[in-house]
C-alpha cells in the first residue's frame, strides 16, 4: 500500500504581500507537503503568480466567493488522503508536516488541532499560546466545539471525511462565523477529535483582518451559526450550552447597540434552555433570574453611563 499524502492548501485573495512567508516556510519543513494549492479568489493583485513563484500550484476562481467556497473547491481538486488549511498570512514552524504524520499514521482520529502561537504581525510579540484541552476534545467534541472558537489553520483533516459531509457551509449568513461552524458540523457529523501540543504554527494579528474590520458581523454571523447548529441534530442533548453561547452573543450585540438582534439571540436562548441565565456579578444575577433580558440591557447602560472609555474602545 502507498503511504498516506498530506497537502497544504490556501484560500486567498490579494495575498500577494503574505505568501512568500507562508510558502517559505512549507518549503522549509523537514518532511514535505505531498501538494502545495493557492486558491486565488479573483484577486486584484499578483497573488496566484507569487504563490506559482514560491513552489505552490494555483486554483483560478471566476467569480469572487470567499473563504469557505476556496476551501471546498481546493480539497475537491487535490486527491491526498489528507489536507490541511492555512491562512495565507501565517506561518508554519519547519516540524509541522512531521508531526502531521505521526497523527496520520496513528489513523484514530479524523481530526487534529495542532496548538499554535498568536503573535502581532508588526513586533512579533506573543499575545497568548492557544492550548486545546485533548481529554475534552477527544470525549466529547460536539460539545467541545460549540463553546470553543476553532479554526482551520490549526487543524488536520481526514480528506474523504471532509467530503463526506460537504465541506464547508457556504452560506452568506455565517461568512463571520464560518470557521466555528464548520468544525461543529463536522464535530455533530460525529467526526472523531484529538489535538496536538507540540508548537508548530504561528497564527499573525491583523489589523486589518477581516474579523478586526468587522466585529459587528462576526457577532450577527455567531448568532447565526448557532442557528445552523441546532439544524444539525434533533436532540437536545446540547441545548443548554447553546443557550449560554447565545447570551454571550446577546449582550455582545448589544455592546454595538444592535439591540433588535441581541434580543433575537435572548429569547432563541431561553427558547432551548430556560433555567440558563447570562453571567455576570451576584446582584446581575439575581435580576436576570427573573428579568434576564433586562438585566443585559441594564447591565449595558450602566457600562455606557459609568465606563463610556469601553464602548468607545470596542
Amino acid at each position: 500500500m502507498s503511504r498516506p499524502t498530506l497537502s497544504l492548501l490556501i484560500p486567498a485573495y490579494n495575498a500577494a504581500p503574505y505568501l512568500p512567508r507562508l510558502l517559505d516556510s512549507a518549503r522549509a519543513q523537514t518532511r514535505p507537503f505531498d501538494e502545495i494549492w493557492v486558491y486565488d479568489d479573483c484577486s486584484t493583485d499578483n497573488t496566484a503568480e507569487v504563490a506559482m513563484a514560491h513552489g505552490a500550484k494555483a486554483l483560478r476562481g471566476a467569480v469572487n466567493k470567499g473563504c469557505s467556497a476556496g476551501k471546498n473547491a481546493l480539497a475537491k481538486h487535490v486527491e491526498t488522503d489528507w489536507i490541511h488549511f492555512h491562512d495565507a498570512d501565517d506561518e508554519l514552524l519547519p516540524n509541522f508536516v512531521e508531526l502531521a504524520h505521526k497523527w496520520i499514521a496513528k489513523d484514530q482520529f479524523d481530526v487534529v488541532l495542532f496548538d499554535y502561537e498568536y503573535r502581532d504581525n508588526e513586533t512579533n510579540e506573543l499575545i497568548l499560546t492557544q492550548r486545546f484541552d485533548r481529554a475534552a476534545l477527544e470525549t466529547d467534541p460536539k460539545r467541545y466545539s460549540i463553546g470553543k472558537q476553532i479554526n482551520p489553520f490549526c487543524g488536520l483533516y481526514r480528506r474523504s471525511a471532509y467530503l463526506a459531509l460537504g465541506g464547508y457551509d457556504e452560506d452568506q449568513k455565517i461568512l463571520y462565523a464560518e470557521d466555528s461552524a464548520f468544525h461543529r458540523k463536522l464535530a455533530f457529523g460525529n467526526l472523531s477529535f484529538s489535538s496536538e501540543d507540540e508548537l508548530s504554527i504561528i497564527n499573525y494579528r491583523l489589523s486589518s483582518s477581516m474579523s478586526a474590520q468587522n466585529r459587528v458581523k462576526c457577532a450577527i454571523s455567531n448568532m447565526e451559526s448557532f442557528k445552523l447548529c441546532l439544524t444539525y441534530s434533533e436532540s437536545k442533548e446540547y441545548h443548554r450550552e447553546i443557550a449560554r453561547e447565545l447570551w454571550h452573543v446577546a449582550t455582545l450585540l448589544l455592546s454595538y447597540d444592535e439591540k433588535e438582534l441581541a434580543t433575537e439571540s435572548a429569547k432563541l436562548a431561553l427558547k432551548l434552555a430556560p433555567q440558563v441565565r447570562p453571567s455576570g456579578t451576584p446582584l446581575f444575577e439575581g435580576l436576570s433570574m427573573f428579568f434576564p433580558l433586562t438585566g443585559i440591557m441594564l447591565r449595558e447602560r450602566a457600562i455606557r453611563f459609568f465606563k463610556p472609555t469601553l464602548r468607545e474602545m470596542s
